[in-house]
C-alpha cells in the first residue's frame, strides 16, 4: 500500500538566544513537524493543530528541551495496547487500521476530491510526485507494454492504474481488503471508461488481498512504495530480501528516511497521538536499506528524494549486482 502520511505534533519552544544570523525582533516560535512518506498517522490531529500554529524548523536551543520531554514519554505502552485490542502485533494493527478509519482517510488523500485539509492536500501532492518519479524510472528503460510488475502494497491503485494504462501487466496486492476493493473499482472505471472492453494492448491489473510476506511469483519489476515504514529494520531486511527474490530485473522501494532530526521529531509525534489510533512508524536509514540489498546481491542504481512541507520519501531503484 502506498501509505503516504505524516508524523506531526504541535509543540512550541521559545529560543531565548538565537544565533546572530537568526536574530528577530521577537522570540522564535518553533513548531516541530515531521512528514515521512509512509505511515498511518492521525491526520485529523494535524489539521486541528495547523490552524493555530506556525510551521517552522526546530532551533538549536529547543533540542535539549525536546530530549527532556521525550524522556518522560512511554509511546510503546500505547502501541502495545493497540496490538492487544486487535489480537496481534504490528501487522494486525495495520490491517485493522486500513480496513476502517485509515481507509476512509487515505482514500480521500489519494483521491482528487476537495474534502481534504491543507496538510492532506500537501501529502497528496507529495505522493503524486512519488508516483510520477517511479513511472519515470520505469519508463526510462523503454516502453512498459507487456512488462510484468508486482505492485506490493498498492493502496487504492495510484501506481497500478498508470502502469496498466502504459500496457504493463500488473499484479497488485494490499493487506487491506478495503483498499484492494477500491483499487479494483477505480481501475475498472479509469481503464474501461464506461465501455465493455479494454482498449487494445491494455490489461486490467490483477488485485489481491495479501501481506508482503505471502507474495509469490516472478516479475520483471517489483515496486513497494511507502510500506517499509510498518517494518522495524530487522524485519525490513528480510522483507527487502523477499521482494528482491520476486524481481528479475528491478526493485523499486520508497521509505521514510531516518536521520537524527526526523527520528527526534517522530518521537515527539508519539507524545501526541491525537483522538484516533494510528500505526507504528519506522524510519529507515538509506545505508541500512542499501546493506540489505547488497546482502542478497543487489545494488542501487538510481536514487531520489521527494519532499513537500509534510511529505518526505526516499526512492531507490535496485538491480542485480
Amino acid at each position: 500500500m502506498a501509505f503516504s502520511s505524516i508524523l506531526y505534533s504541535p509543540i512550541h519552544f521559545t529560543v531565548p538566544k538565537p544565533h546572530s544570523h537568526l536574530r528577530r525582533s521577537r522570540p522564535l516560535s518553533v513548531t516541530a513537524a515531521i512528514p515521512p512518506i509512509s505511515t498511518a498517522a492521525d491526520v485529523s490531529a494535524v489539521s486541528e493543530a495547523l490552524d493555530s500554529t506556525t510551521i517552522a524548523v526546530i532551533g538549536g536551543g529547543s533540542v535539549a528541551a525536546l530530549a527532556a520531554v521525550l524522556s518522560l514519554a512511554d509511546p510503546e505502552k500505547r502501541r502495545q495496547m493497540q496490538a492487544e485490542e486487535v489480537g496481534g502485533g504490528d501487522k494486525e494493527v495495520v490491517r485493522e487500521y486500513f480496513n476502517n478509519d485509515g481507509f476512509q482517510r487515505w482514500r480521500r488523500i489519494y483521491g482528487d476530491g476537495d474534502d481534504v485539509n491543507k496538510v492532506q492536500m500537501d501529502i497528496r501532492v507529495g505522493h503524486s510526485k512519488t508516483v510520477e518519479n517511479v513511472m519515470k524510472m520505469l519508463s526510462d528503460e523503454g516502453p512498459l507494454s507487456g512488462v510484468t510488475v508486482c505492485d506490493a502494497g498498492c493502496g487504492t491503485g495510484c501506481l497500478s492504474i498508470p502502469l496498466a494504462k502504459e500496457g504493463a501487466v500488473v499484479v497488485a496486492s494490499d493487506i487491506s481488503a478495503a483498499m484492494v476493493a477500491e483499487a479494483e473499482k477505480q481501475a475498472r472505471e479509469e481503464l474501461l471508461e464506461g465501455k465493455d472492453e479494454l482498449p487494445p494492448g491494455l490489461v486490467l491489473p490483477k488485485f489481491e488481498v495479501s501481506d508482503l510476506e505471502s507474495l509469490k511469483g516472478k516479475y520483471d519489476t517489483v515496486v513497494c512504495l511507502d510500506v517499509l515504514i510498518h517494518y522495524p529494520q530487522n524485519k525490513a531486511d528480510g522483507m527487502i530480501a523477499h521482494l528482491a527474490s520476486l524481481a528479475e530485473n528491478r526493485l523499486i522501494l520508497s521509505f521514510a528516511p531516518k536521520t537524527f532530526y526526523y527520528d527526534l521529531l517522530k518521537r515527539v509525534g508519539e507524545l501526541f497521538p491525537g483522538p484516533s489510533k494510528a500505526t507504528r512508524a519506522y524510519l529507515h536509514a538509506e545505508a541500512d536499506v542499501e546493506r540489505a540489498l547488497q546482502k542478497v546481491g543487489w545494488k542501487i542504481r538510481k536514487r531520489g528524494l521527494i519532499t513537500t512541507q509534510f511529505y518526505f520519501s526516499r526512492i531507490v531503484e535496485a538491480v542485480p549486482a
